[in-house]
């Protein structure tokens, strides 16, 4: 899973016009969806987010998944990519209450463990205030989603703060949600998440342009197995287990995808595909099923840790192409819907290259053109 990037955001192409849920749905089950993540737009210069925007626009990219707000700068960034029929998966947080308690960053300790309130605290009145005004300001401007995702990796210490700091190093499975005094406080905060989920369904039922746009379960960590981690301060629950907790307390009723996050890190090709099936997609069902629903993986990425330029991409390429050949197995199974690479660019703020980027050295590299070829 990604543990050293502040969310960001994926992009994908469609037309701008009242049918454009159409433009996402593949015309065959072996076609996905393909999209890259853009890493904290807001961050740059208008210039720079124009220049990031023309070349995503000339590389055929299809979608961007955001996370964006209802304020005017993010309205005038999502109006000038619409604008350029680049299309966005937009990644929504909960809100909370002024008083909400919150667990402090601690940059020296954990520093790739954010900060925040933790998700059982989440407001569904305020929420639903939010997601209306956000929903209502993008009508105003005619646009319409490619989908909306609640929440981002919530089932783990890095961005649910449901999670103490340091924890126990633990994987949670689903009995532990129900036994394990901290997977119950974890569960508690999922039990939110519902309602949280439940007021946005709300809102979006009742938005005049984007009432049809699908609602994405939270891009879920993959953490692998479930049991302990002696060595880790950090603790998860598994991909499995969030779903089928969620799921069995009315999740199915909410969301049309469950969004997934996977960075494979298995040595061989073997053990990477036994990993997606066991621990990612496990839960993933065709959208007539009455098993679950279909995923989306709005994130995964491949590092590549040379910084100089020209860049060679060989060793890169070869395992994505891999990888992109194991999604395609899924898709046929009409169980995958959308893999989004992680990510395009750097943080605008990064001093180095982000070694998972794969537009470097002023063009795509060669795993970019596989990650985004249909």
């Amino acid at each position: 899973m990604r543990r050293s990037a502040m969310l960001a955001a994926i992009l994908l192409l469609t037309l701008p016009s009242l049918s454009l849920l159409s433009a996402f749905h593949p015309a065959t089950a072996e076609k996905m969806i393909l999209g890259v993540n853009i890493v904290n737009p807001l961050r740059a210069k208008t210039a720079d987010q124009d220049a990031v925007i023309a070349q995503l626009k000339s590389a055929g990219v299809r979608l961007i998944r955001a996370p964006l707000t209802p304020d005017d700068k993010s309205i005038d960034y999502i109006k000038r990519v619409y604008a350029q029929g680049i299309h966005i998966e937009l990644q929504l947080s909960p809100q909370y209450p002024p008083d909400a308690p919150s667990r402090p960053y601690q940059p020296d300790k954990f520093p790739e463990m954010w900060g925040g309130h933790p998700l059982s605290f989440a407001d569904p009145e305020l929420s639903k205030i939010y997601f209306q005004s956000l929903l209502t300001k993008l009508d105003e401007n005619h646009i319409v989603l490619a989908g909306l995702e609640l929440g981002n990796e919530i089932n783990w210490t890095a961005f649910n703060p449901e999670f103490p700091l340091p924890g126990k190093g633990m994987n949670f499975g689903l009995d532990d949600l129900h036994h394990d005094p901290e997977a119950k406080q974890i569960a508690k905060g999922y039990l939110q998440y519902l309602k949280i989920l439940t007021e946005l369904k709300d809102a979006r039922d009742h938005s005049t342009l984007n009432q049809h746009t699908p609602i994405i379960l939270a891009g879920l960590a993959d953490d692998g197995a479930e049991g302990p981690r002696p060595k880790s301060q950090t603790d998860s629950v598994s991909i499995n287990a969030t779903i089928q907790f969620l799921r069995s307390n009315g999740l199915d009723k909410l969301v049309d995808y469950y969004g997934i996050h996977t960075y494979p890190w298995e040595s061989t090709p073997a053990r990477r595909a036994m990993h997606l099936e066991k621990y990612a997609l496990t839960e993933c069902h065709p959208a007539n099923s009455t098993a679950g629903k279909p995923c989306w993986i709005t994130e995964w990425g491949i590092a590549n840790k040379q910084t100089s330029c020209p860049l060679d991409d060989t060793a890169r390429a070869a395992l994505i192409r891999e990888i992109m050949n194991d999604f395609r197995q899924y898709a046929a199974q009409s169980r995958l819907y959308g893999a989004m690479y992680f990510s395009w660019n750097n943080d605008p703020w990064a001093k180095s290259p982000n070694p998972k980027s794969i537009y470097r050295c002023g063009g795509l590299t060669a795993g970019g053109k596989l990650a985004l070829s249909p």
